[in-house]
């Protein structure tokens, strides 16, 4: 197996996903290859927002709009070059995170696809899925899931 060239990685900005973009631009690094960083979101507005950010809580940043993702982004492509990514690139994708990261991944034309393991020893992850567990299913291209949590 050769250097990879692309290497793609998924945040959300939780400290979890944050970890696997760490891990990600160190592979980056070690490989002189691109690091793209990629948040997908669902925006939502009105009264349904409000409902999303009551229950969400702490994580309400997911549903607002483009406006964190691009906050995101930012936050997680300073710290993939803090850790030796010199070719960071990053993608906010309005969807789903599964179809989000698998669709791009193929237009970005990436060797490696990292996620971090949140929600893949969940019950609710068991039962219902989980972003790691399904893009191991569905990606055409290697799947590297860091131990995050």
């Amino acid at each position: 197996m050769g250097a990879y060239r692309t290497v793609m990685v998924g945040t959300d900005g939780s400290e979890s996903s944050l970890a696997a973009v760490e891990k990600a631009a160190r592979l980056a690094a070690d490989s002189a290859a691109e690091l793209v960083v990629v948040c997908a979101y669902i925006p939502m507005r009105g009264h349904e927002l409000r409902a999303a950010e009551d229950q969400l809580k702490a994580e309400a940043y997911q549903v607002v709009g483009s406006a964190p993702a691009e906050t995101t982004l930012r936050i997680a492509a300073d710290r993939a070059r803090a850790q030796g990514a010199d070719s960071v690139r990053t993608i906010a994708v309005e969807d789903e995170p599964v179809a989000a990261l698998t669709r791009t991944a193929l237009k970005v034309s990436a060797d490696l696809l990292v996620v971090g393991n949140k929600g893949l020893r969940s019950l609710a992850g068991r039962i219902l899925g989980s972003v790691p567990a399904d893009i191991a299913r569905k990606a055409p291209l290697d799947v590297l899931i860091v131990h995050t949590t």
